[in-house]
């Protein structure tokens, strides 16, 4: 049989693992002198506190490599062959191919499926592109954008999804077997509307790459927008507004989690403005860990940026362990309080009143809409001698389910 090895078994992500248990030991030794340094004289020499900074960043530089190669293993290859179970591309799915590798050179149309703007005023006309290629983007950005990984994707042919949810289950009782069964209320429901907004990307090509045999086109045009499009994602499913973009986690409302009902985010003060609290930090995560229902926590995790990671990464426990630990193999993640932390670069700081951290089942709690369909439109006129290929793919995003997400604001209260 022959083997097959994944991004965690190559020579490359194994040492990128060395590189991060070292420097995570090493990272504890600098850490538990400057608290030591600390506990006798009430502060640390700053030569140390600049050490443990400068092996803090090599943590995060080694996590980020390790990352980085985990998420290449991980992306598709449009040339590889199918996987077993399913059919090879059929002729006419070879035609369309051929027709768009057609246009992609010389802007031949013939054979191409034509999409007009929804207006008049629309420039966003252009070609579908093939199925092939719209599923090799999908699972570029599956691989590139965080929020894709953890959240719930679904693919729908409208350009508003539409999902009615109980806020208020309905109501049971006991009875005796041979009893009457007393009328009950019905379900609560609300109806969560998911509208898909124009995400685009405009990447650059020569005629001579375009003219090259070797250059595989779906390839170089999916991983062009990748990029363009996993940043432009993370941003919006994270603080979106929800105007012609997804609307972010923390654009609702955001209120004290005892008092939050649907609709709102409920959030656990870390103790202190814009900080965490002087005595006991820990016991402050672990009460956001807490926040969300039972039912939440098997599948929860951190979200929060490497900024945020590198404070809690300082963090013990009350028998002095480490409350953050590296992944212990390659395509794994790292934990904190046991639960998987995801690094989102677009989560905010920590500062006053900024909800910097956020724990739940995203997979639950959010909802990314893709609309079916990638246009592509070529224009070799607007940037000669390149020719630019305008591509827009139609996204929407938003919670579906409030109770599964929690967030860490940090205030005294």
């Amino acid at each position: 049989m022959k083997e097959t090895k994944t991004a965690s078994g190559t020579p490359e992500a194994r040492a990128a693992m060395h590189e991060m248990m070292a420097a995570f030991e090493a990272f504890k030794g600098a850490n538990d002198a400057r608290l030591d340094e600390i506990e006798r004289k009430s502060s640390a020499d700053a030569l140390l506190e600049e050490k443990v900074a400068r092996i803090d960043q090599a943590v995060g530089a080694a996590q980020a490599r390790l990352d980085r190669v985990v998420s290449e293993g991980r992306r598709p290859e449009l040339g590889q062959a199918p996987s077993v179970g399913f059919a090879a591309t059929s002729p006419m799915k070879g035609e369309e191919k051929s027709a768009f590798d057609g246009y992609l050179k010389t802007g031949q149309s013939f054979g191409l499926e034509l999409k007009a703007g929804l207006s008049t005023a629309s420039n966003s006309a252009g070609y579908v592109v093939p199925e092939q290629t719209e599923r090799a983007i999908e699972r570029r950005l599956m691989a590139g954008s965080p929020m894709r990984e953890i959240a719930t994707v679904r693919t729908v042919g409208a350009g508003v999804f539409r999902k009615p949810v109980s806020t208020a289950g309905v109501a049971s009782g006991w009875v005796a077997e041979t009893a009457a069964r007393p009328e009950t209320d019905p379900a609560t429901l609300a109806l969560l509307e998911f509208p898909s907004a124009d995400l685009y990307a405009n990447p650059a090509a020569t005629q001579s790459l375009l003219d090259d045999a070797l250059i595989d086109l779906d390839e170089w045009l999916a991983a062009e927008v990748e990029d363009a499009f996993a940043a432009q994602e993370t941003a919006a499913f994270v603080t979106g507004d929800g105007v012609n973009k997804p609307r972010g986690f923390l654009s609702y409302p955001i209120v004290a989690d005892a008092s939050a009902v649907w609709g709102e985010i409920g959030h656990v003060a870390s103790g202190a403005a814009g900080a965490f609290s002087a005595t006991g930090p820990t016991d402050r995560l672990i009460d956001l860990v807490y926040a969300p229902k039972a039912q939440f926590r098997p599948n929860g995790r951190f979200v929060m940026n490497r900024r945020t990671v590198s404070a809690v990464r300082k963090f013990k426990d009350a028998d002095g362990n480490y409350i953050w630990q590296p992944a212990t193999r390659a395509g794994e993640t790292a934990s904190l309080l046991g639960y998987r932390v995801t690094e989102i670069e677009t989560m905010p700081d920590i500062a006053a009143n900024s909800a910097a951290i956020a724990f739940g089942d995203f997979q639950r709690g959010y909802l990314i809409v893709d609309r079916a369909g990638v246009r592509v439109l070529r224009d070799p006129y607007s940037a000669k001698p390149y020719v630019l290929f305008y591509t827009t793919k139609r996204v929407g995003g938003g919670v579906q389910n409030f109770d599964a997400i929690k967030v860490m604001k940090f205030s005294a209260t």
